[in-house]
């Protein structure tokens, strides 16, 4: 779908995803029991155009700024954390599509709205054969995968030495793949972050990238080049990608609380009004103040990269590293947030339809994702602040 187009300003793209937050919430509980997206979800994302932000303006996208990718998460995490959660996995993936040749961009984005999935462990072998790349193995937790057209994968190759190996990035039809349905989680079960396996599957080399090369924000397309979003590193971009969830998790659950607040006692005391017990006073203002925390880590991560893009400037160590410190934060701040107020909720929120337990099994859940746990990347930060090399590439 090559064209130009002019994309709905920022206001409508959030008052849209804004919009969707009844339909979200009304299809959590199937979304959950069913490991998987609804289908008036998906359809509703399509039509509010959320696919297509971060795709090139040359193909019906966007090309949103990651602010304006953040503040739509937001709202689609209100209305449900597995739907914000794949939405913005499938914002990541989408993105690096661009980093590829033009003609491969060509053939991913011909299908509109398309969706493509993604990993970043290099869980498989890519064996040279004529014209490419012939590629066995599997990867695990790929959200969205249920949904998806396309899937960006992750593989150890020979390196241009000959003697070495490296991590390669290519992409592949979902066609192409086998998927395990083996998403059986505590959180995040909507997502359907199944496991995926290639057997024999031969790559072509113009879907084939160096991992590094991605990683420091090379494209390989001239025309991306020319695009404020490709002027980043892959880390940064993802990092600010995923903000969106946590933050929107934590405001659903002080909406959720509110809610129910001035129905409820708490037992066992002489409060027959929650709502006037000081210790309530306490909980609500320091869950507040922690989601402010965390937006305003959200807010230097993807100002950082919407500025870095449109500038075209260099990123230093020490920002690459800080945004990983930034996701940390965020997340680390969010869950706080959500602990407090799902303490302070009392023993009925643990039934399975009040959606508090949801809401805090699935910030529990992308705590857990690699590139989130608080304390590694807090432990990163650190030492590149001390002076010492990242023991990392993802950075």
């Amino acid at each position: 779908m090559n064209g130009t187009t002019t994309a709905p300003p920022k206001e409508e793209l959030v008052r849209r995803a804004t919009e969707l937050v009844p339909i979200l919430r009304k299809n959590a509980v199937w979304t959950e029991e069913n490991r998987r997206l609804h289908g008036e979800t998906i359809d509703a994302l399509a039509e509010a155009g959320i696919f297509r932000m971060r795709v090139p303006a040359r193909y019906g996208g966007y090309e949103s700024e990651l602010k304006t990718l953040n503040e739509v998460m937001v709202e689609l995490g209100r209305g449900d954390g597995s739907v914000a959660w794949t939405a913005s996995v499938w914002a990541i993936p989408g993105w690096m599509v661009g980093m590829f040749p033009d003609e491969v961009q060509d053939e991913v984005y011909s299908t509109p709205d398309v969706r493509v999935c993604g990993a970043l462990s290099p869980s498989a072998t890519a064996t040279p054969k004529d014209g490419g790349m012939v590629v066995n193995g599997q990867w695990g937790f790929i959200s969205g995968a249920l949904h998806s057209h396309w899937q960006e994968i992750i593989a150890m190759a020979p390196a241009p030495d000959g003697v070495s190996q490296w991590p390669i990035m290519a992409l592949v039809p979902l066609s192409d793949l086998h998927v395990i349905d083996d998403w059986y989680s505590s959180g995040l079960r909507g997502s359907g972050s199944v496991t995926t396996v290639a057997t024999d599957i031969f790559v072509p080399q113009e879907r084939i990238l160096p991992l590094v090369s991605v990683l420091q924000g090379q494209t390989a397309s001239a025309l991306s080049a020319q695009i404020p979003m490709y002027r980043n590193p892959l880390v940064g971009v993802a990092n600010a990608s995923s903000a969106g969830t946590v933050i929107g998790l934590a405001k659903a659950a002080r909406e959720v609380f509110f809610e129910r607040l001035d129905g409820r006692k708490i037992t066992y005391t002489d409060y027959a009004r929650q709502r006037e017990a000081p210790i309530t006073h306490l909980q609500v203002a320091e869950a507040t103040m922690k989601i402010d925390q965390a937006e305003f880590h959200a807010d230097r991560m993807t100002k950082l990269v919407d500025t870095k893009g449109t500038r075209g400037e260099p990123w230093t160590l020490e920002e690459r590293a800080r945004t990983r410190a930034d996701i940390g934060a965020v997340c680390q701040l969010g869950k706080a947030a959500v602990d407090v107020l799902s303490l302070a909720s009392g023993g009925s929120s643990i039934y399975s339809n009040m959606p508090m337990q949801r809401i805090a099994r699935d910030m529990h859940a992308v705590n857990l994702h690699a590139l989130n746990v608080p304390t590694t990347n807090f432990e990163l930060y650190g030492r590149v602040l001390c002076g010492l090399e990242p023991n990392t590439q993802y950075i």
